[in-house]
């Protein structure tokens, strides 16, 4: 069978089992690592969407992400296993986990019995399931709300939500809304935040407004028009001024993934040392999955750190 192909007919949607500790080759958003009797299903779903779920013994998230598939090709070296290619920019954790079960019934037709009740062993054993198109909405909806960009600006003031309330958010359907920046770019913000409770990675501080909205923001590491995705992972909540200074690549974290560099031609010492955590060392989140990736930090430092080109000095007043 040629890499890269797929079987003729409609597509169709997936769930895939994620393990944070697996031996596979599996990295969130980039790739799948899965043995031959996945092979169909998996080439079915190429450019469709995929739901990657935590099993009960791995951990309590239940559905926490979606992504698409790309392309699927045989694992190179290794007899019997093949990769599934997810698309760049398409992952996207969920807002809210999803959980396995509501009311005592699973979420996946195919895993309930008649009477709603969980079926043991078999499908729901397997590590990849096709799911049908109202299961598939039913848990995107559930996890990534389709008023989630209502809610953000109303969040923090209670004066502006009740006055939003009235008129209600646009319904978008939900693949129309996965590939929409605004949309994701909301999630992945709020994501991000969370994940760092609100406190900005580099100084540590945790400011907020008179209205208690939080003032860190959201970067990406490596940007998403240079092949980031929108992952926690991907991602370091930073004041404004630090964002900044971050996508212009005066700073960076090195290679042990928390010291901070720091251009030292171009930023004064009594600028860093007026911004920075005394220790000069990253505040990362407490959940290990969340911290930020070596990889995309490697990218950072060879493609950005450094990189700024400019014959007009700075002002730093």
């Amino acid at each position: 069978m040629s890499a890269g192909l797929r079987f003729p007919g409609p597509m169709v949607k997936l769930v895939l089992l994620h393990k944070a500790d697996s031996i596979y080759e599996d990295e969130l958003g980039v790739v799948y690592d899965f043995p031959r009797s996945y092979l169909k299903a998996a080439q079915e779903a190429i450019g469709d969407w995929i739901v990657y779920y935590e099993p009960v013994k791995a951990g309590p998230r239940g559905y926490f992400a979606v992504a698409k598939i790309q392309q699927v090709i045989p694992k190179p070296g290794v007899e019997g296993r093949f990769l599934a290619l997810i698309e760049p920019v398409s992952y996207l954790p969920f807002d809210t986990n999803v959980p396995r079960l509501i009311d005592g019934s699973p979420l996946e037709k195919a895993l309930a019995e008649p009477n709603g009740t969980p079926k043991k062993g078999g499908s729901v054993q397997l590590a990849v399931r096709r799911l049908p198109e109202a299961d598939f909405a039913r848990i995107v909806d559930l996890g990534l709300p389709p008023d989630l960009e209502h809610r953000e600006p109303t969040r923090y003031d209670l004066n502006i939500a009740g006055l939003a309330e009235d008129a209600g958010p646009f319904q978008r359907p939900v693949v129309e809304r996965l590939t929409r920046r605004p949309y994701r770019d909301v999630a992945f913000r709020r994501k991000v935040r969370e994940a760092y409770h609100h406190c900005c990675a580099m100084s540590g501080l945790q400011l907020r407004n008179g209205g208690g909205r939080p003032e860190v923001q959201a970067a990406h590491i490596r940007p998403v028009e240079h092949g980031g995705i929108d992952a926690v992972r991907n991602g370091l909540a930073l004041s404004s001024t630090l964002h900044w200074m971050f996508d212009r690549g005066l700073i960076s974290v090195a290679n042990d993934c928390e010291t901070i560099l720091v251009s030292r031609n171009k930023v004064p010492g009594e600028v860093m040392n007026r911004l920075l955590r005394p220790d000069g060392k990253l505040h990362k989140p407490r959940d290990h999955k969340d911290w930020p990736s070596p990889v995309n930090l490697q990218w950072h430092r060879e493609n950005v750190f450094g990189q700024l080109q400019t014959d007009k000095p700075i002002n730093w007043q």
